[in-house]
């Protein structure tokens, strides 16, 4: 961290994302919580103070459903507030040192655009820059009173990331969601920020208290010279009681100390402990259905689990499913047997996709085979499968019906491993539980994972 080392004037925040759509505030708005009693935290020539601003964050709705920001210093308190903030601190070093390089990071570019760019942009119109796009080109101009600076789009996804910004010299970067990124990606871009007096900022949720990041920054702060600030859900002017009191129904055990008190703490006990209340699954509605879809956890030695969804007035309902244990049920069974018991599983009904398990190819090539139904890789990113599966049980996105008698088995049993060194279920009893969060991932979260599509 050659950046750090020097003692660089360098900003670190994770802010939390309002749950607001971008319509409903004004930056004036903003501006008016800046000349209260944040304002302190803000100003330019405190700025150039402080070596590091770090903001623990609190989400109060990880899947972003209302373009939610994490672009910003410590005024995550409105949502176009974080704007005119990040606008301010970053535009106002190109004033300062123009023709420089800065960057911007996400954990993808699109999702980078999308919460951070798109909303930013009248932002800094507002505050007096020009700021110009090149066609074909991850990079923006950002022009005031004749000084330009250049702020490079980054995508930090996963390790490879890092060679991607090798290379580059910069005068200060933001990193949205670091927590979210690679540690060699991270490591990479600070080691970009070679200018004199370059600047840092992160943004970030909390993760298991293991995480690299809460590690190496948040808990070694002074060493660092980091200013640190820590938010709550409440903090968040821009949310009424009523919205506060839904979102945090939402969650539950470790997602709701991190996502709404905004805790570093580790997963433990049931991943889905809200589905022990009563009354939580339903008997099958009656027909008919807009659609339907199976979602498959495949399995020759290990169990596999097929569910069947219809959807009705804008709820998924999982009817019913095919299980098949070969320990309990008498043995494995071929790749063209568990196809018959999809047959089966759906009779006549003609399925929009079959979503399978990522790594059963040849389960897949047989369905190709055989032409009758199409087939979709499942995503399997697991933590925020969860994440997902979580929020939809809990809207009522998805519902399981009583018939599923291995799916409600399984949400009694499927546990976090309390022994890892990161958020990890039990590898148990999980066969339902994957295919389950198969079908929300991939049928219901768009590409980027950011907000249901019904």
């Amino acid at each position: 961290h050659g950046a750090a080392q020097q003692r660089p004037v360098t900003s670190v925040y994770a802010v939390e994302k309002s749950q607001c759509d971008d319509s409903r505030l004004h930056s004036l708005r903003s501006k008016k919580v800046l000349d209260g009693r944040h304002l302190s935290v803000f100003q330019p020539a405190q700025a150039q103070e402080v070596a590091l601003r770090a903001v623990d964050t609190v989400n109060a709705a990880v899947q972003r459903r209302f373009h939610g920001e994490g672009v910003a210093v410590a005024a995550q308190l409105l949502h176009a507030g974080v704007r005119d903030v990040i606008g301010g601190v970053l535009a106002e070093q190109g004033v300062h040192r123009p023709q420089q390089s800065f960057a911007l990071c996400g954990k993808t570019i699109r999702s980078l655009r999308r919460n951070l760019v798109t909303p930013l942009l009248p932002i800094l119109k507002e505050l007096g820059f020009t700021v110009h796009g090149r066609a074909g080109e991850n990079m923006l101009e950002v022009t005031q009173r004749g000084r330009t600076n250049r702020f490079y789009l980054f995508g930090g996804k996963d390790e490879g990331a890092s060679a991607m910004i090798q290379g580059i010299t910069l005068a200060g970067i933001l990193l949205d969601e670091v927590a979210l990124m690679p540690r060699s990606f991270v490591e990479q871009a600070l080691a970009r920020c070679s200018v004199e007096g370059s600047k840092f900022w992160f943004n970030c949720n909390p993760e298991h208290p293991r995480h690299w990041f809460y590690e190496e920054w948040i808990q070694k702060r002074d060493e660092k010279n980091a200013y640190y600030l820590h938010f709550r859900m409440e903090d968040n002017p821009s949310l009424s009681e009523k919205m506060i009191e839904r979102y945090r129904g939402l969650y539950s055990g470790s997602f709701y100390q991190r996502f709404i008190e905004g805790r570093w703490v580790a997963a433990e006990g049931l991943v889905y402990p809200f589905m022990e209340e009563p009354d939580r699954f339903l008997p099958p509605p009656e027909g008919p259905f807009e659609e339907f879809i199976v979602s498959c956890d495949y399995g020759t030695v290990n169990p596999a689990s097929f569910g069947l969804w219809g959807r009705k007035e804008g709820v998924w309902y999982r009817l019913k499913e095919y299980y098949y244990d070969s320990k309990r049920d008498g043995g494995p069974k071929t790749d063209e047997e568990h196809y018959q018991g999809l047959v089966s599983l759906l009779g006549a009904r003609r399925p929009r996709c079959v979503i399978v398990d990522p790594s059963a190819a040849s389960f897949q090539e047989v369905i190709r085979r055989h032409g009758e139904y199409r087939v979709i890789p499942a995503k399997n990113n697991v933590l925020d499968g969860i994440r997902q599966v979580s929020t939809a049980l809990k809207e009522g996105a998805v519902e399981i019906c009583r018939p599923c008698k291995d799916s409600i088995r399984e949400f009694g049993l499927y546990r976090w491993d309390p022994a890892g060194n990161k958020d990890c279920p039990v590898k148990e009893n999980d066969h339902a539980m994957d295919d389950i969060r198969y079908f929300v991932a991939t049928a219901l979260w768009d590409e980027q994972e950011e907000f249901i599509v019904f």
